[in-house]
């Protein structure tokens, strides 16, 4: 087990969950991923819930406000004592100032690969309607097309996995989050790793920068 903050950036669709979640199982520390802290949220209609939904659902990134509140409440939790696995946060400079004011981060790893790659992989997306385990045409398939493997549930493609959606998505991504790159390029802490392998090859990739 290690002992670090780390955070994973990256475009949509790099595979930062996948990643986040294995690493995290690897190395004992928390995956704390802002997507699905997001939906749990607008799930359950909370206040920030509502007001996320309304952006979500046109592609865009909820305002930087709203996210701090909700992740400074989880990292100050006991189980992020010894550290964490950062998944979606920060998305821009705002946010990572205002959060390294009170956590220090140690690596930021950068994950990236070209937007042709990213939006065919996204495209091949499918969630389930009932229980919202993610799958994958290529990657992450399920027994019986169409049939969540888990609660029988249908799988759909979800609006903002869209093409169309997703070349928004990226250009949001490239005009807001990029310059964070940046950002923790002169602070020395981050390390660049090409996502455009397998999601092993990525995970290896990823595991080797924070060992």
């Amino acid at each position: 087990m290690i002992k670090m903050n780390i955070v994973l950036l990256g475009p949509p669709g790099i595979g930062k969950g996948t990643v986040a979640g294995k690493l995290s199982k690897k190395v004992g520390l928390p995956h704390i991923a802002t997507g699905d802290m997001l939906r749990k949220n607008t799930a359950k209609k909370t206040k920030i819930g509502l007001k996320a939904k309304s952006y979500m659902d046109k592609g865009l990134l909820v305002p930087d406000d709203n996210v701090i509140e909700m992740m400074k409440g989880r990292l100050q939790k006991k189980d992020c004592k010894k550290g964490f696995v950062l998944d979606g946060f920060p998305r821009t400079i705002n946010q990572a100032e205002k959060i390294s004011k009170e956590i220090k981060i140690d690596k930021v790893v950068n994950i990236w690969a070209t937007d042709e790659i990213l939006i065919e992989r996204i495209n091949k997306r499918r969630v389930c309607s009932k229980c919202g385990f993610s799958y994958h045409l290529d990657f992450i398939k399920p027994k019986k097309e169409g049939v969540c493997d888990k609660c029988s549930g249908s799988l759909y493609q979800r609006e903002d996995d869209k093409p169309k959606a997703v070349k928004k998505r990226l250009k949001v991504y490239r005009e807001l989050t990029k310059p964070l790159i940046k950002y923790y390029q002169e602070k020395g802490i981050l390390v660049d790793v090409d996502g455009s392998g397998t999601p092993n090859e990525e995970f290896e990739a990823v595991l080797k920068s924070v060992s």
